[in-house]
């Protein structure tokens, strides 16, 4: 049985691993595809068999026979985005480590793709992550059911599903009790879209530190995610007279350094800027960008945790919620004196 076999892989059929071993067709199947019933003699003897003939099973077979596709979906909002490219990196490499492959969809921010997207692609894998889903709670909670085993990222449900979340509403907080650490009590807050619940997260911490400091006014921009939007919102934050601003994320904050700086608007020495999430540019703008830190590795690799539990067929693995690390850069700074009673600034 130790013998090693010098013909061609692609030609030893499982039938001749299972005279080799001695063992019926039905036993090899079980083994080579870890039925977790078949005694583990059997499996050791059915794979040396396999090893000393050269044997590869085919991957289209094996699914047939298991009901296994051996890959998973992953379904995002925005691929151009590095903090979901983040989440995928850790959750592609550690499925991978488990022999899964990932099939991502991206659904451009439109709730009716992202729905689509989630059927379509749960009919053709063994199970689907949803990272940051932007559906309302109806209909998130009628669809998970459909798509089975199921794992959110970033949104939570009244239902079995597990999730995986960063602390937005905690960390926007910090970001809030660090400017106001500063000097400022007046803030803007560039918001992401109005469907997001990490950004519904964030409104409530903002309330929250409104009650906190009734000495202090922010004054809310609805905006986008990305870069435009942060330049597009430049002249809107000069108008509320703030001293600091919140951006949804570090790509909407970068927008509006870029448009600050054509303006001739000091950043930190007239305005301080947040943003949100530490993307691998964030330490190289000019100045360096105060930001949340999102694990977002991290959730991607949580995320696959609580599918394979889920696949193994075990227990729904508990929720799980990671809290943002403040990362203190060059964006921010005190309060000049002579603006706390200034008005509107204006550019040049």
């Amino acid at each position: 049985m130790g013998r090693s076999s010098s013909r061609d892989p692609g030609k030893v059929t499982i039938t001749e691993v299972a005279k080799h071993a001695g063992v019926s067709l039905a036993t090899v199947s079980r083994a080579l595809n870890g039925v977790r019933t078949v005694d583990p003699a059997l499996v050791e003897r059915v794979r040396a068999s396999a090893d000393a003939l050269g044997y590869q099973a085919n991957p289209l077979a094996r699914s047939l026979v298991s009901g296994r596709t051996q890959t998973i979906a992953v379904v995002v909002p925005d691929l151009g985005n590095p903090t979901f490219q983040a989440v995928l990196r850790g959750l592609s490499r550690a499925a991978a480590a488990e022999s899964y492959h990932v099939l991502i969809a991206d659904s451009a921010e439109q709730v009716a793709a992202e729905r689509e997207l989630a059927g379509a692609t749960r009919r053709r894998t063994d199970g689907l992550i949803l990272c940051a889903p932007r559906m309302p709670e109806d209909e998130l909670l009628a669809l998970l059911p459909q798509v089975a085993p199921a794992v959110l990222v970033n949104r939570a449900a009244a239902t079995a599903a597990p999730a995986v979340a960063a602390d937005y509403g905690t960390a926007l907080g910090a970001l809030l009790d660090h400017l106001h650490g500063l000097g400022h009590r007046r803030f803007a807050y560039i918001s992401g879209l109005a469907r997001s619940a990490s950004n519904a997260a964030r409104l409530d911490a903002i309330a929250a530190f409104r009650r906190a400091h009734p000495d202090t006014a922010v004054a809310e921009l609805p905006s986008g995610v990305d870069f435009d939007s942060g330049a597009a919102a430049a002249d809107a934050v000069l108008a509320t007279d703030a001293t600091a601003v919140l951006a949804f994320n570090d790509l909407v904050a970068m927008g509006l350094l870029s448009a600050l700086t054509e303006r001739g608007v000091r950043v930190p020495e007239d305005l301080s800027i947040t943003g949100f999430d530490d993307i691998p540019f964030a330490p190289y703008t000019h100045p360096p960008l105060t930001t949340a830190a999102v694990p977002s590795v991290e959730l991607g690799e949580r995320a696959w945790a609580a599918m394979s539990g889920l696949l193994a067929g075990g227990p729904v693995p508990e929720s799980v919620l990671l809290t943002p690390q403040i990362t203190v850069r060059g964006s921010t700074g005190p309060v000049r004196p002579e603006t706390l009673n200034q008005g509107a600034r204006q550019g040049p």
